[in-house]
């Protein structure tokens, strides 16, 4: 069974999802724990939490399954896939359409193969979302125009700010979130831009490609004194800026505006009690449904195409049911060859290299007949013919 935990924008604002992110990894480590699962994905972004899980113990009945917390999604096999298969079509993210989060959920596969705890059955069914993915994106205008989490940070900033021209632009965070940002600012004529990353040469990349200025991360209160705009977007597990830090500043706090699309948090909420325009990524809600709005007419060819895509993998699904019992059919036919070969040789003299000629016979023989026999239960498991598929499994497995 394939069993899909999850939080994301869609049931959880920023904060809920910060706390129920904890209760996911609790809930997951419990099953882990019980099971021994080793077949399993997690996916992390700035907006959700999920783990993809492969087992064949797993009950839906399970008691850890019953959950009280109504925020932690669970599905199981097919709505879990189509789920998967709809999320890397940009079709679940806040920000329809955006390119990030294919990038992150393949991402998440590498990491788990590299972790050995990818298997067969999450290895094909993220392929093939991956492939989704890459399809819907080339065959529809879903993912056409400025459409990410950073470019809608940058349409809020402009939202309550008006125009960033002639603005001072502070980034704080230049991994893949800041660079997205970055990107939307490119586009802008901008009076300042400084980049602050922990890893100062990475600000200088990020810095160098928007004819900016890097800086050291413990020189933010300097430049955090002359911003117009500041946006945040680290992977620190806490926050970094809090009200006591910007009362050490002196400057008009009022005309501040801050813009925090991490989770967890950069910014701490009581930074607004001294007059500083905070938002979040909840506050990107308004500009995401204006977003889904443009794109509204690509929804159905991504759908025709995802469901498309999912019969295929369905098929893919029962012919991966049938090796197993095609190998152990293999594997006695392959015993029964070298058994019969074995005592004819004995039979035979191997000066004129009979014995040979005798061994790739009978090899000969058990492909030609075992290509016929797996070419038909194959495509009896695709038809779902169950009656063959059971009869083949009853005659041919070893169990």
């Amino acid at each position: 069974m394939i069993l899909n935990l999850r939080v994301d924008h869609k049931i959880a604002d920023i904060q809920s999802m910060e706390n129920i992110s904890k209760d996911i990894d609790e809930l997951f480590w419990k099953l882990q724990e019980k099971y021994s699962i080793s077949d399993y994905v997690e996916i992390s972004t700035c907006n959700r939490k999920e783990y993809y899980l492969h087992s064949e113990y797993i009950s839906e009945d399970d008691e850890l399954l019953s959950h009280e917390n109504q925020n932690i999604v669970i599905e199981y096999g097919q709505s879990a896939v189509i789920h998967l298969l709809r999320m890397t079509s940009g079709l679940e993210s806040m920000i329809v359409g955006e390119d990030q989060i294919l990038g992150q959920v393949k991402d998440s596969k590498k990491k788990a193969i590299k972790n050995h705890h990818c298997g067969k059955v999450l290895d094909t069914v993220f392929t093939k979302a991956i492939h989704v993915g890459q399809v819907v994106r080339n065959k529809t205008k879903i993912n056409k125009g400025s459409v990410s989490i950073g470019s809608a940070a940058i349409d809020l900033a402009e939202k309550h700010m008006g125009s960033l021209d002639d603005k001072s632009v502070l980034v704080i965070g230049a991994g893949k979130m800041g660079k997205l940002v970055a990107k939307a600012l490119a586009e802008k004529d901008l009076n300042a831009i400084f980049v602050a990353n922990r890893t100062y040469y990475v600000a200088v990349e990020l810095a160098n490609d928007l004819g900016g200025q890097a800086i050291l991360f413990n020189e933010l209160e300097k430049y955090l004194a002359e911003a117009d705009l500041v946006i945040s977007a680290t992977s620190a597990p806490h926050t970094i800026i809090d009200k006591k830090r910007l009362l050490g500043i002196d400057r008009d706090y009022e005309s501040l505006m801050m813009v925090d699309i991490a989770n967890p948090r950069d910014i701490s909420n009581d930074v607004s009690e001294i007059g500083v325009k905070l938002f979040n990524i909840d506050d990107l809600r308004e500009i995401a449904d204006m977003n889904t709005q443009l794109r509204i007419k690509e929804f159905g060819e991504a759908e025709n195409i995802i469901e498309e895509e999912f019969i295929l993998l369905k098929e893919s699904f029962k012919i991966m049911e049938v090796e197993k019992t095609l190998a152990n059919l293999r594997s006695s036919m392959e015993e029964i060859r070298q058994r019969e070969t074995q005592k004819a040789s004995v039979k035979l003299a191997d000066v004129d290299g009979s014995v040979k000629i005798l061994d790739n016979l009978t090899n000969s023989i058990v492909n030609k007949i075992f290509f016929d026999i797996s070419k038909k239960v194959k495509t009896a498991a695709k038809e779902e013919n169950e009656d063959i598929v059971a009869a083949c499994e009853y005659i041919f497995n070893s169990d």
